[in-house]
């Protein structure tokens, strides 16, 4: 797949609309979001990338379609898992609900700037070594086993060293000033909570992105796919984070899912790059339709146990209740 800069510079230019959208119309005025306003947020950027997926699909071939459509879909349930640490984050720093858009917004495209970066080095390497691809099935695999093992990562938000970093470099308010992220108190340029926490949101994310940008490159080796599918789903992610809620507490098989995931597309990497070295037969090469029905799957099984073991548990406990 052949990208020319026109599309490239295009695509960034859009994503741009897209956020200028959302800073008039959700940002202009400080406010709660509400449910309501959020999943319309959330369907309307579910659209864009379904839109934008059908014209890979139609302009650049079923191929290409698949392996976008796969990876929003992975970047996008991995995205998930990073909504657990945006609550402490949010709640550890005491974020007014009027702001927390905004931070959210500012964290996010900080991310998505750094992922870039990972993303243009990653795509450098697979294309020079292919035993990159080793190294990134490697720690896809550790990933799931720690996840599968149960790690208590998301009880209690400890600051990165980036935000520590940030902490000794300037020093911090008491208290939020509007959206502010700079003030002068007693001749002293300090930064506030709103800069700190930003940092924490988009250091936080970053974190996130070394399993998830090997996870995409299992998928497709081409870096605009890989780009795009990212944009969408941190893009996304915002809104969903006021969708969700609580609901995310009740997922309590999300990250055994997320786990499985991250397996296959580890051993797919290892048997991609074996079938490179020719040590494997060519069907052991996994393609998308498989991958993406695996994805599929895995989250809809998931999903639905999670929610049938919240419900077994309420009516568990409501009759425990009334018996006693």
């Amino acid at each position: 797949m052949t990208v020319p800069l026109w599309l490239w510079a295009s695509t960034v230019a859009g994503l741009l609309v897209l956020i200028a959208i959302d800073l008039v119309i959700v940002d202009r005025k400080p406010h709660e979001v509400t449910a309501r306003e959020a999943l319309r947020w959330v369907a309307f950027y579910v659209f864009c990338a379904i839109l934008f997926g059908i014209g890979v699909w139609v302009f650049a071939g079923h191929d290409p379609g698949v392996e976008f459509f796969t990876g929003y879909l992975t970047e996008y349930s991995l995205s998930v898992d990073n909504l657990f640490i945006f609550m402490i984050v949010m709640a550890s720093f005491k974020v007014p609900a009027i702001h927390q858009h905004r931070v959210l917004l500012v964290g996010i495209l900080l991310a998505l700037a750094m992922r870039s970066v990972f993303i243009a080095v990653g795509a450098a390497l697979i294309a020079q070594f292919v035993w990159v691809f080793f190294l990134f099935g490697g720690v896809l695999l550790w990933t799931a086993a720690s996840m599968l093992r149960g790690n208590d990562e998301h009880e209690e938000y400890r600051e990165n060293a980036v935000t520590r970093w940030a902490r000794r470099l300037y020093p911090v308010s008491d208290s939020y000033d509007g959206h502010r992220m700079f003030v002068r108190r007693g001749g002293r340029r300090m930064m506030t909570p709103m800069f700190l926490v930003i940092i924490a949101i988009g250091s936080a994310d970053l974190l996130f992105a070394v399993d998830s940008i090997p996870a995409i490159f299992g998928i497709t080796q081409e870096a605009f796919l890989v780009f795009t599918a990212n944009a969408f789903a941190l893009m996304g992610l915002r809104q969903l984070y006021f969708l969700l809620g609580g609901l995310v507490n009740k997922l309590v098989y999300l990250s055994y899912g997320l786990a499985v995931i991250l397996g296959f597309i580890g051993a797919k990497l290892v048997l991609h790059a074996l079938h490179e070295y020719h040590a494997v037969p060519d069907w052991l090469d996994i393609n998308n339709w498989v991958s993406l029905g695996v994805i599929v799957g895995v989250l809809t099984l998931t999903t639905v146990a999670s929610l049938l073991k919240v419900r077994r548990d309420a009516a568990v406990a409501e009759h425990s209740s009334a018996a006693s």
